[in-house]
Parts: structure tokens; C-alpha cells; sequence
């Protein structure tokens, strides 16, 4: 089988963490790969080091000729069986280019989070007839997604969770936060990793710790925060000032393997309004981090609140503070978390796990197409 993943990915984040872990299962089962991507991205740099054959492209508009010239040769060139959507630009990429020279490959699409609006033209590409499955990262996905699928196409829709590496070897971090930060062992170190966008909802994230250190006076907490900077960051800068919080909160910036630190975390801790995932929350139960989250993303699958953590309505600050203390107050309860999730990563979460969910997809859609 060969397979062509194509992806418009600019930036690294989970998703293309991701798509190289799938990338390493495939190869298992003797799956030729290949990946259209653009070129000096950070996904081409790192996808050099896997088994998969690069053909890039200079940045250029997903609708362009030269796009869809260098996509429908690709294609045909190497006899492709399936292609595989990572991007909602890939869609409009792969319409385009299949309205144009009629590529007559079997297609799936993997859709790994919710916008905050979907344009018309989004609904017409999610509904193009010839993309044969929608791969939804969670429930949650799915269900928010579906009413901008027709009726007839719902059929397509399929829950296949992200994945995560078991490492015989983890990559050790390249520093102990603890030292770097000076922060004492009597401390409760609080861990959030995201990038800072508007669906991260790091404000909230602020505000619980204005709740734990201003309102109900717990003042052994220091949040460390991991993620790449924006334009969002200095309003965060703002409210950590203006809530005198810079003793207890740390923004780190982008750290490389920023998964590496989960197990110095006392908890993990997720704000997001709106998720596909997040790929950390998976890292978290794999590292044994115990895990509080809005209820976005695969949480709901993942976790079940007060088994093997804590999940609280979206945007309520007051109420992640309140679990916070709770757990911080209960070390068994921590340990339990600890424990049980680990197993519910192993069941549901692995990066084998997701390979084989994948390919009998791939198969089955191929099967469908003769």
C-alpha cells in the first residue's frame, strides 16, 4: 500500500507530532509513505529523520496551479493508493487539485480540532464528494462537527484518538525546572503546556492562580507555563502583573521537548476553550502527571472526572482552583490519578494503538473504492 500524507503545517505543534508517530507505526505493517509538505517547515526538517520519502513545495497558496500540479504529479508518478488530509488547507489543496485532474485516489482527512466559525466555502470542502472519511481525533470533535456535515455524509465521520510513543528510553529534559526557576521542593508546581493562541484560553489559566493565591490564600503554588509566544503574550504579561502574581507564575517560552518535564509537574492543568486533542493531556497520563482539564478535546474520553482526575466547564477559573487544592490537599487522590490513568493511556492512547485503528480505516476505504 502506498500511502501520501499531505500536510500545510507552517509551525510544530501536537498535530504534526503526531502525524510522524503514525508515520512510525505504518512503516510496521510494510506501508510505503510518502509526505507533500512545504518546504523548510519544521515538519520537513524533523520528518527527514523518518521512514517516509519528502516531496516539498515552496509556500504557496493551496489553490494554486503550481500546488495542484506538483500534488496530481506526485500522485500519479508514484502510483498512490490512498492520501491521507492533516490539514484543513490540505482539503482545499486536494478539492482543487482533484477538480482539476481528477485524481481518482481514495481520501481520508483528519480532523483534529474545532474553529470558532466554519466558513461556507469550509462546508462545501468537508463535504466534497470525494473525500471518502472523516477521521475525528475525539467524540467531542466529532459531535461539533457534524452539523456542518450534510446528512448523507455523515456515514464518513469516525473517532480515531491521537496516539503517543511508549519510549523504552524517554528523552530526559535538558534542565530541572526546579533549579532553573529556583523554586523549593515545598512548593506545589502547577504545569500547563500550550502555545499561546486564543483557543488555549491561557487568561483563565492567570486567573485560577489570582483565585488559589489572592482569594483563598495558598501561596506554596508557582504555575510554570511552556509554550511558544505570540502577540497574545504580552496582555498575559499584563494580567500576571496586575494581579501581582509574577512570584508565582513562570512563562517559559518554547522549550523542546517540552513533554520531557510532565514528570516534575505535582499536576497538569488545561484551560482550553476549544481542542481537538491536546496531544499533552495523552503525554500526561502516559508520564503519570495527574491530569486537570476543561471539559474540550478528548478530555471527556480520556478522563473521567474524580476516577483518574478532575475536568471543570470551560472558562471557570474559580472552579480549576478549586481542584487544584483539592488534589493538592489529598496525595492519595494524586497517586490514584497517577495509576489509573496510566491505564486508560495504555488501553486507548498509544501510538500503536492509533497505527492499527489508521490502516484498518485505509483498508476498508480502499476496499469501499474498488
Amino acid at each position: 500500500m502506498k500511502v501520501l500524507h499531505v500536510s500545510g503545517a507552517k509551525s510544530w505543534g501536537g498535530n504534526e507530532q503526531q502525524l510522524l508517530y503514525l508515520v512510525e507505526e505504518l512503516e510496521k505493517y510494510e506501508v510505503e509513505q510518502y509526505l507533500f509538505c512545504y518546504e523548510n517547515t519544521p515538519l520537513h526538517q524533523k520528518a527527514r529523520d523518518f521512514p517516509v520519502k519528502i516531496k516539498t513545495i515552496r509556500k504557496s497558496k493551496p489553490y494554486s496551479t503550481r500546488y495542484a500540479k506538483a500534488l496530481s504529479h506526485l500522485i500519479r508518478e508514484e502510483k498512490i493508493d490512498l492520501i491521507h488530509l492533516h490539514t484543513s488547507d490540505s482539503v482545499t489543496g486536494f478539492m482543487v487539485t482533484d477538480m482539476f485532474h481528477s485524481l481518482k485516489t481514495p481520501t481520508v482527512f483528519a480532523k483534529k480540532g474545532i474553529s470558532s466559525r466554519v466558513s461556507a466555502l469550509s462546508k462545501i470542502k468537508y463535504n466534497y464528494r470525494n473525500i471518502n472519511r472523516i477521521m475525528c481525533v475525539s467524540n467531542y470533535v466529532k459531535r461539533n462537527f457534524s452539523p456542518y456535515i450534510k446528512k448523507k455524509n455523515l456515514h464518513k465521520l469516525v473517532t480515531v484518538h491521537d496516539g503517543v510513543k511508549v519510549e523504552k528510553f524517554p528523552a530526559a529534559p535538558v534542565f530541572t525546572l526546579r533549579e532553573k526557576l529556583e523554586i523549593g521542593e515545598g512548593t506545589y508546581l502547577i504545569g500547563n503546556i500550550a502555545n499561546h493562541t486564543k483557543a488555549k484560553d491561557l487568561s483563565t489559566l492567570i486567573l485560577m492562580m489570582d483565585h488559589l493565591v489572592n482569594n483563598l490564600s495558598i501561596k506554596d503554588v508557582h504555575l510554570v507555563q511552556i509554550g511558544e509566544f505570540s502577540r497574545l503574550t504580552n496582555e498575559l504579561r499584563q494580567l500576571i502583573e496586575t494581579r501581582k502574581l509574577k512570584d508565582h507564575i513562570t512563562l517559559l517560552g518554547f522549550t523542546e521537548n517540552a513533554s520531557s518535564f510532565l514528570p516534575q509537574f505535582d499536576v497538569f492543568v488545561i484551560s482550553s476553550i476549544r481542542e481537538g486533542g491536546p496531544t499533552s493531556l495523552i503525554e500526561a497520563l502516559y508520564k503519570k502527571t495527574p491530569v486537570i482539564s476543561t471539559r474540550v478535546g478528548i478530555v471527556e474520553d480520556a478522563i473521567v472526572d474524580g476516577e483518574n482526575g478532575f475536568s471543570t466547564p470551560v472558562g471557570e477559573p474559580e472552579a480549576l482552583a478549586q481542584k487544584i487544592k483539592l488534589l493538592k490537599e489529598d496525595p492519595a487522590l494524586a497517586q490514584k490519578f497517577r495509576e489509573l490513568s496510566y491505564t486508560t493511556f495504555l488501553n486507548n492512547f498509544t501510538a500503536e494503538v492509533l497505527g492499527k485503528q489508521t490502516l484498518k480505516i485505509y483498508e476498508d476505504v480502499i476496499n469501499d473504492y474498488k
